[in-house]
């Protein structure tokens, strides 16, 4: 493919062009009304310098990586240069926040500096997160720091690799600039490195962009914004009205039951699945303090504004879901009219995500389904309630599965069944007699349903890798890394990119990368919680 400069590209403003404007261009944050974004001019900083660069989203705007870490095409990157034909915009939304209605938020600190149609055809947004102050930023200061963007361009790419609906990163930028947080919020604000990250997206429009309109009764202003997300991001779905936008609420709801099943899947934690972090196109939007399962508990959550009430928590994630769709089946009801086919469309992500989750469960396990459902059934509910016994890294168990021995004399011999899985406990030596016990009951009955089970060992296998990931973003990792940057090492940032683009195959040079968590690690900021500073 033959990729060209970032300044030689063609613009578009599709959203700008086609949706009302807030005609207040003064700066200064403020209630807007009756308009979908804001036009902004991003803030320059001290000294932009590429720090990390993904190849394969630059591919998809049909964009070259920069020839240097600075320089005039970086300057853009990090907020310092707008281009011709680039028109930047913030966008308004609200949103529900832990369950509560939060008024207007919209983008505190990202910015998209416009639209490219890549090389296929598809429309891409180009935003920068962290490129300053906008009408939206409330009291904050449109900043991000070194930790968080790192987290959000490494998470981002690394989704995608294992399968996940979600946006995509191009870039990440040092600001030169130092940046005050307080990183738990606990009085120890302190200086950090300052960062922007270049994100890609179809759009960004989210389930708040259409809970703002309708908490004001502008109907009119939702209805134009939905049929610009139906003309140009669902024109299948046909021309818009109140039937086309009943469709649209279900292909909603089937996208998002399939985003939260893949969730589930590899074991991530969103972390703030509130309203406004939720994708109308079924992607994860806005990473902040997500995490990844250690050892599998379904009450863990890695945000610590959460901790009390664990809204967010692993195990909530499909049920917080199916409540947000609720609230944006509530906005468009005066658009849609009436509320049965919205009710169908919220039966429909129940349907989608059950099923969706029970054949990812199965493939995970290497099962055909339809051959025992009475037993896949068992053992899928007894495997959750083993796991939650016993500290046991999620990862590693299943992938580690493949290698369980299935023939007859290895289910009734403790020590042959533990084998494939003793490196995945986390305390193995104080295992529980009674977890143990339960635990080799499961895995005897799990062997002997696969050992029965249609499919060829090496398809099996292959099915099985090919759905338990040998490497994630580890929490621990990913706080290396960051750790590393911070005093000046930003080559470990694509370093371990580059070790997530092919998740499913275990190769030795990244063994290292494929640990469960180390026990320095437990407790330690960044490895096992995170605030929404950043």
């Amino acid at each position: 493919m033959s990729l060209t400069s970032l300044d030689a590209v063609s613009f578009d403003d599709s959203f700008v062009r086609a949706l009302p404007e807030d005609p207040n261009r003064a700066h200064g944050t403020r209630q807007v009304k009756g308009a979908c974004y804001s036009l902004v001019t991003p803030t320059p900083v001290r000294a932009p310098t590429l720090l990390a660069w993904s190849d394969e989203a630059g591919a998809l705007l049909g964009v070259a990586r920069p020839g240097a870490s600075t320089g005039p095409l970086v300057d853009v990157l990090g907020g310092n240069r707008v281009l011709p034909g680039m028109r930047p915009f913030a966008a308004c939304y609200g949103g529900h926040q832990f369950g509560h209605w939060a008024g207007q938020l919209g983008d505190g600190r990202a910015m998209s500096l416009a639209e490219i149609i890549g090389p296929s055809g598809q429309r891409w947004e180009l935003q920068l997160k962290g490129a300053g102050p906008t009408p939206y930023s409330r009291s904050a200061d449109g900043r991000a720091v070194l930790r968080s963007s790192i987290r959000e361009y490494v998470c981002s790419e690394a989704m995608f690799h294992l399968g996940v609906p979600t946006t995509r990163a191009l870039c990440l930028v040092g600001t030169g600039d130092l940046v005050v947080r307080d990183m738990f919020y606990d009085g120890r604000a302190r200086q950090e490195p300052g960062a922007i990250v270049a994100r890609l997206a179809p759009s960004f429009v989210r389930f708040g962009s259409f809970e703002i309109f309708a908490a004001r009764d502008d109907h009119a202003t939702m209805r134009k914004l939905a049929d610009y997300v139906l003309t140009e991001h669902y024109p299948e779905l046909g021309t818009p009205g109140p039937e086309t936008y009943a469709r649209w609420f279900s292909e909603i709801c089937r996208r998002t039951a399939l985003m939260i099943a893949h969730w589930m899947r590899v074991g991530f934690i969103h972390g703030v699945m509130n309203t406004d972090n939720m994708s109308v196109l079924g992607l994860t939007i806005d990473y902040g303090p997500y995490g990844w399962i250690d050892h599998y508990d379904p009450g863990f959550t890695p945000n610590t504004t959460d901790a009390g009430g664990r809204r967010y928590c692993y195990g909530n994630q499909p049920g917080i879901a199916q409540w947000n769709l609720l609230q944006l089946a509530r906005a468009l009801l005066p658009i849609v009219g009436e509320s049965g086919p919205l009710e169908q469309g919220l039966e429909l992500y129940r349907s989608t995500f059950d099923q969706t989750y029970r054949q990812m469960m199965l493939d995970k396990l290497g099962l055909t389904a339809g051959v025992d459902d009475d037993e896949d059934e068992f053992l899928l509910e007894e495997l959750t309630a083993c796991l939650t016994l016993v500290e046991i890294d999620m990862t590693l168990f299943f992938r580690k599965l493949a290698e369980l021995p299935l023939h007859e004399g290895a289910r009734n011999d403790a020590a042959a069944l533990f084998a494939p899985i003793n490196d995945a406990f986390y305390a193995a030596e104080t295992l529980p007699v009674e977890a143990q016990a339960r635990l080799l009951n499961w895995l005897s009955r799990y062997a002997g349903r696969s050992a029965s089970d249609p499919a060829q060992a090496a398809d099996r296998n292959a099915r099985m890798n090919g759905s338990n990931p040998y490497l994630i973003p580890r929490n621990y990792i990913v706080q290396e890394v960051i750790n590393a940057a911070e005093a000046g090492e930003v080559s470990r940032i694509d370093a371990l990119l580059e070790a997530l683009r092919r998740p499913y195959e275990e190769r030795p040079e990244y063994a290292h990368l494929a640990q469960k968590r180390p026990e320095w690690a437990r407790s330690a900021p960044g490895c096992s919680a995170l605030s929404c500073s950043s």
